[in-house]
């Protein structure tokens, strides 16, 4: 059998140590930069806004457009009945009004889904960015 070097120190002769730990400071210290390292990226992000540019306000309201979907698909308006081909040149119409109107669609309840996606899809494809869906609140509670 091999012998070990290890000898036990006496307790006699076993001294108090003169060096510092500095284990629970380092470690406090690893944790201090674990936490700037994690906060850091949070307090610098950015959110991108495009803000209107300062100068004289508009306090009239803008003109108001109704769209609205029978549950027949057929729409109107404004209140007066429109041809279905006729809803490409009437959104370009809106769309080159320099005063920026607002496009409310309203949908009937019974109306087809395939007919409310296409028109919001010509909407879409119109460039129109001033939109409102109302009259919504009657199926809040139907789900």
């Amino acid at each position: 059998m091999a012998r070990s070097r290890y000898r036990p120190i006496p307790f006699a002769e076993a001294r108090p140590m003169n060096e510092m730990n500095t284990t629970p400071l380092i470690d406090v210290l690893l944790v201090l930069l674990i936490m700037m390292i994690l906060t850091v990226p949070v307090v610098t992000h950015k959110v991108a806004l495009d803000l209107p540019a300062e100068g004289p306000r508009n306090t009239a309201p803008p003109p108001v457009h109704r769209l609205e979907i029978a549950a027949s698909g057929a729409y109107s308006w404004d209140g007066a009945p429109l041809a279905a081909a006729a809803l490409p040149q009437r959104l370009a119409a809106l769309r080159a009004d320099p005063a920026q109107p607002v496009l409310h669609i309203r949908a009937d309840g019974e109306a087809p889904y395939g007919l409310v996606d296409e028109t919001l899809a010509s909407v879409k494809r119109a460039q129109i960015e001033k939109i409102g869906l109302i009259d919504n609140s009657r199926f809040a509670g139907s789900y």
